[in-house]
C-alpha cells in the first residue's frame, strides 16, 4: 500500500475514534433563573452541548431560547408556575419525569442549573439531578441564593433545595447573589439578576468549553470526572485583566473574589481554566496557576486548560472552581 494511502487510512480511523470519544453534555434549566441562563448560553453560543429548559410557567418558556424546552406540571400547574411553592415545583417535575429522563439519555455530563428560593427551580432542580445520575451521568449543578433582600420565605426555601439538590449532585457550586453585590454595589435590583444569571452562563460556558473546544491545553471528560464526581460542594471566582502582569492580576482577582465566600485553604481539588488572545503564552498560564497553588491545601489536587479566544484582545481571564471546601449554605 502507498504511504499516502496508509496515512489516509489511519487518519480516517482517528477520526472514528475521536468521534467515538466525543463528550455527550446537557445543559437543563430549571425554572425562570435556569431559563434566564439557559438564554444567556444560547444568546452568547456554545460548542458542544445540548440546552433544555424547564419551567412551570408556559409563557416565560415560550420566550425562552432552548434547544429543547420541557413544560413542567401540565396537571400540576397548568401552565401558571409553582407559585413560589417549592413542592408544586417538584411535583411538576415528577410529573414530567419521562421527558426529563428523555432528554438526559446518553449524556455523560449534565449541568443542572437554577435560582434558589423560588417555586420552580428549588423544587425541580434535583429532581432533573436525580434522573441524570440514575441515568449515569456526571452531575454538576450551578445555581445561585437569593439576595438577603428577597426575604426570609425566599432564604428558606432555597436551604429546602440545597440540601435536596446536594444529595443528588455530584458537586454543586454555589453562587451567593449577596456577594455578587460586592462585585457591583451599584447596580440596580433588575440589572443585579441579569449579572447573576451572566455569572451562572460564564460558570457552565466555561466549564463545558473546556472540555469540548480545543485549546493550548486541552481537558477532557475524564479529567473533569476525577474532580467533580462526588466532589459535594463548591464555589468559583471569576478574576480577569488586561494590565502588564495579566497573568498574576486576573488570577489574585479570581481567588479574592467576593463569590468565594469559603476557607479557600480547605479546598481538596481545583479546576481553573485560563483564557486569553493569541498572544497569551503558556508561561502566563503557569503564572496563573502557581498563584491559585499558593492559595490552597498544598496536597490539592489541580486540573486545568488554556484556551485562546481572540476576543479577549489583551486581556486574560481565569475561571477558578475549588471543589471540597467546606461553606454556609450546604
Amino acid at each position: 500500500m502507498p504511504e499516502n494511502e496508509a496515512i489516509q487510512d489511519t487518519d480516517a480511523e482517528l477520526i472514528e475514534v475521536l468521534k467515538s470519544l466525543k463528550t455527550n453534555i446537557k445543559i437543563f434549566g430549571c425554572g425562570g433563573s435556569g431559563s434566564n441562563t439557559i438564554t444567556r448560553i444560547m444568546e452568547e453560543g456554545i460548542q458542544g452541548a445540548d440546552v433544555i429548559a424547564a419551567n412551570t410557567d408556559a409563557q416565560a418558556l415560550l420566550l425562552t431560547q432552548a434547544r429543547k424546552k420541557i413544560l413542567l406540571g401540565k396537571r400540576t400547574t397548568r401552565g401558571l408556575g409553582a407559585g413560589a411553592i417549592p413542592q408544586v415545583g417538584e411535583m411538576s417535575a415528577r410529573e414530567a419525569e419521562q421527558e426529563i429522563n428523555a432528554a438526559v439519555e446518553g449524556a455523560d455530563i449534565v449541568f443542572v442549573t437554577a435560582g434558589m428560593g423560588g417555586g420552580t427551580g428549588t423544587g425541580s432542580a434535583h429532581v432533573v439531578a436525580e434522573i441524570a445520575k440514575n441515568a449515569g451521568a456526571l452531575v454538576i449543578s450551578v445555581v445561585t441564593t437569593p439576595f438577603t433582600s428577597e426575604g426570609v420565605m425566599r432564604k428558606e426555601n432555597a436551604l429546602w433545595g440545597l440540601e435536596k439538590l446536594k444529595e443528588k449532585s455530584d458537586t454543586i457550586v454555589v453562587i451567593p447573589n449577596d456577594k455578587l453585590l460586592q462585585l457591583v454595589p451599584r447596580l440596580p435590583l433588575n440589572e443585579a439578576f441579569r449579572f447573576a444569571d451572566e455569572i451562572l452562563m460564564q460558570s457552565i460556558k466555561g466549564l463545558t468549553e473546556m472540555v469540548t473546544r480545543p485549546g493550548l491545553v486541552n481537558l477532557d471528560f475524564n479529567d473533569l470526572k476525577t474532580v467533580m464526581k462526588d466532589g459535594g460542594t463548591a464555589m468559583i471566582g471569576i478574576g480577569q485583566s488586561g494590565s502588564q502582569d495579566r497573568a498574576h492580576d486576573a488570577a489574585n482577582k479570581a481567588m479574592n473574589s467576593p463569590l468565594l465566600d469559603l476557607e479557600i485553604s480547605s479546598a481538596t481539588s481545583a479546576i481553573v481554566s485560563v483564557t486569553g488572545s493569541s498572544n497569551m503564552s503558556v508561561e502566563e498560564a503557569h503564572v496563573v496557576l502557581e498563584e491559585v497553588g499558593k492559595r490552597i491545601n498544598p496536597n490539592a489536587r489541580i486540573i486545568w486548560g488554556a484556551r485562546i479566544d481572540d476576543s479577549m484582545k489583551n486581556d486574560i481571564k481565569v475561571l477558578a472552581i475549588l471543589v471540597g471546601a467546606k461553606n454556609k449554605y450546604v
